[in-house]
């Protein structure tokens, strides 16, 4: 089950970096980042009311923690990503988000002193290969063509905060109600957002209204913030945040998958390579624990 849900999570979050790529000109990244989280907080709050009363203590004794988590998780991590997309493909973006497994188990060695097996380090590897070899084209030579913009540090940064927030995740008071915990993110991830937003449309970067826009707001709010978070979460808990970064690197291959159903791409030979390649990496990772 946590296999499938962190799968599913990554069909959404492919989703996202395409629909955030592609409305950037009716949407600025700050009003898409903050609007999803509303919209996921009123999803969150009728599932989270019943249990504020019994909750609460627990909110005010673990605040300090909950506040990295809704810092680094829905604060910066979805507007970082957005502002990046304004200024940088969706291709480098999903490169350079692909490297986020690998900062995931660079904090768990530094500050949980976790370290990998050399079945799980092969398999994070060769996963790896596939994602690049999807994103080259085939062509590994493109690699040495890539030159990074300011976008691109920018969605450096967000994958930095992510690879935070899913280390962090190992810490999260378990005693709190998860719905609770969800709408403590979602809402402290507003908070922090709301004075960048402010300044964006005082900047007059303001939201086209057309039905293509709020379309791209109520995806990115229902599919990747409310049902890819409840997944990533449950599946992090499960199998620990090193097992779980790996599945980012089903990214490409949801993106390809959706070229073909959207937009009428016929897949490559490279690319069947390379998601055997991604598969067959996350296979050898997880295979021990499945056990």
């Amino acid at each position: 089950m946590p296999y499938l849900l962190l799968t599913l999570t990554q069909l959404f979050w492919a989703g996202n970096w395409v629909v955030g790529r592609a409305i950037r000109e009716d949407v600025p990244p700050i009003a898409l980042g903050f609007w999803r989280w509303v919209l996921a907080l009123l999803l969150f709050m009728p599932l989270a009311w019943p249990h504020f009363r019994t909750g609460w203590p627990i909110l005010k004794q673990y605040w300090k923690r909950l506040f990295f988590l809704g810092a680094f998780g829905t604060g910066m991590y979805n507007a970082l990503a957005y502002i990046g997309l304004t200024h940088t493909t969706a291709t480098n973006g999903v490169l350079l988000n692909s490297f986020c497994p690998i900062i995931i188990i660079a904090l768990g060695w530094a500050f949980y002193g976790r370290n990998l097996s050399l079945r799980e380090g092969a398999g994070v590897l060769v996963s790896l290969l596939g994602v690049m070899l999807i994103v080259m084209r085939g062509d590994f030579s493109v690699l040495m063509q890539l030159r990074l913009n300011v976008g691109d540090f920018w969605v450096l940064a967000s994958v930095a905060s992510w690879a935070a927030y899913t280390c962090l995740l190992t810490g999260r008071p378990t005693e709190l109600n998860n719905w609770v915990f969800l709408v403590s993110l979602a809402a402290i991830g507003l908070i922090l957002m709301f004075p960048f937003y402010v300044w964006e449309m005082a900047s007059q970067k303001l939201i086209n209204p057309v039905p293509v826009s709020f379309a791209a707001i109520a995806y990115t709010g229902l599919f990747p913030a409310f049902l890819g978070y409840i997944f990533w979460n449950r599946g992090v808990a499960e199998v620990g945040p090193s097992r779980a970064g790996l599945f980012m690197h089903l990214m490409p291959v949801f993106g390809v998958l959706l070229s073909m159903v959207f937009l009428a791409e016929r897949p490559a030979l490279f690319h069947l390579f390379g998601i055997g390649m991604i598969v067959s990496g996350i296979t050898l990772t997880v295979k021990k624990h499945a056990r």
